[in-house]
């Protein structure tokens, strides 16, 4: 880990806990800064303020005073989820304070190389397919980021042997300054999180932070089907590496109906590759590129991409009854990731979809909708989701409560030969903690229905 003088008896606020807040903010006190943690949960309630305190931070907890940036800090780092608009972030950026996600202190101490990897769909597929790649080629990578393990505790312990695969969010990126990715890969970019940015403009901006301050001895790889990225590569000093999905080309990465195409020549057939879906093909295509960036091996591609699966949570296969197929794809909270589902699969699906009302348009999903022959719905959205799909014609529309009646109905309304699929189209706050609590439920469900119904 790199040392960081600059921040040596410098009084830093940490803004919110969780995981990546108490990983900073111990990590801030090893470093010599003088911390103080602002968390909203009750101390009494907060285990994570408690090991703070003994370690010698200060803690202010279940409230945000609203005098505490008169103390005289010179840097906050705040919760990704924090949004700009909190008070607290707004009278710091007032007074000229850096305000820092913990993306950017992972960067400042870290030994290793990043690999960034953002974009609206498909980040953490593209990140653990990434990752496990450069495993079984033996490139000691490390996995952080948005995907679940802090960054700058990983950052920590990394030396410069190591690579680090990061996903990241727009929250992330927006709270960066300095983060350079050797290799940086956008996979697409679609409207997402403008209650958290208030614009696409500021969502998109975000993004491309990602390629900010890489130079001509980075990579960039990028969508070349979205022309507001072919149209950003051209303002990137990193060398661009576009993949397309529209057919071979001679340079970089693309793929057509068959195979999969590295600088012209074929890689490897699409038939022998398991991850499923149309969607995925750009996962595939940024993963791919980025590990022989790397200096990964073709033979190591091939047996990876004959061999993974898919993310949990991520169109996962979760188990077969009766010529039934069940799938789990939580983690598409928007339209646009429940359209790639729906893409990926042909008629007789069984979709469960609905959760939080975000007021999202539901058009995207129009064009699929001729492949669904069960809608069951649910959650806040329930009623503008049954409303859709009734003016699409979906045959069948009913309403559910929580997972285990939605499961029950869906096989209920199926025959052999059905998808059962969850892909919400919205998030799950709801209902549900978190889209891994609310697909977790979802596998219990079928498990206990088909075990129920053997």
């Amino acid at each position: 880990m790199k040392d960081l003088p600059q921040l040596h008896q410098k009084k830093v606020l940490v803004l919110g806990l969780a995981k990546s807040g108490f990983t900073a903010a111990r990590l801030l006190h090893k470093l010599g800064a003088f911390v103080t943690v602002n968390d909203s949960k009750p101390f009494e309630e907060n285990p994570e303020a408690q090991e703070l305190l003994n370690l010698g931070v200060t803690v202010i907890c279940g409230r945000h005073p609203e005098d505490l940036l008169d103390e005289g800090f010179e840097l906050v780092i705040k919760n990704p989820g924090i949004p700009y608009r909190n008070h607290l972030i707004q009278k710091a950026l007032e007074k000229g304070i850096p305000v820092w996600t913990e993306i950017e202190l992972a960067y400042r101490i870290s030994e290793a190389p990043f690999i960034g990897i953002t974009g609206s769909n498909g980040k953490t597929t593209t990140t653990t397919l990434l990752f496990h790649m450069l495993n079984q080629d033996g490139k000691s990578p490390l996995i952080a980021g948005n995907i679940g393990t802090v960054a700058s505790g990983v950052a920590e312990k990394a030396t410069a042997d190591h690579v680090i695969v990061t996903e990241l969010s727009s929250f992330q990126l927006k709270g960066t300054e300095s983060f350079r990715p050797h290799i940086s890969i956008i996979t697409n970019l679609y409207e997402a999180h403008l209650d958290y940015h208030g614009s696409l403009e500021d969502y998109i901006g975000s993004k491309k932070k990602i390629t900010e301050n890489q130079t001509a001895d980075d990579y960039f790889i990028y969508n070349a089907d979205q022309q507001m990225l072919v149209d950003h590569a051209k303002t990137v000093k990193a060398q661009g590496i576009p993949f397309t999905l529209k057919g071979r080309t001679e340079e970089s990465i693309s793929a057509d109906s068959d195979y999969i195409y590295w600088q012209g020549e074929p890689l490897i057939e699409r038939k022998r590759i398991m991850l499923a879906g149309e969607h995925n093909l750009e996962n595939i295509l940024s993963a791919t590129a980025a590990m022989l960036l790397s200096g990964g091996t073709k033979e190591t591609i091939i047996r990876v991409l004959t061999s993974f699966t898919g993310v949990k949570h991520r169109s996962q296969f979760v188990g077969e009854w009766q010529g039934r197929r069940f799938y789990n794809d939580s983690k598409a909270t928007n339209e646009l990731a429940t359209k790639s589902a729906l893409e990926a699969f042909n008629d007789n699906i069984i979709l469960l979809a609905g959760g939080l009302e975000r007021q999202h348009s539901l058009e995207e999903l129009r064009p699929y909708m001729d492949r669904v022959k069960v809608l069951v719905t649910f959650g806040e959205t329930a009623d503008r989701f049954a409303e859709f799909a009734e003016s699409c014609h979906v045959p069948t529309v009913i309403k559910a409560g929580l997972m285990d009646d939605a499961v029950e109905k869906a096989v209920s309304h199926s025959s052999a030969e059905d998808t059962i699929l969850l892909s919400p189209a919205c998030a799950s706050w709801d209902q549900y903690e978190s889209f891994e609590v609310r697909g977790d439920a979802f596998i219990e469900a079928v498990r206990k229905y088909t075990e129920a119904n053997e």
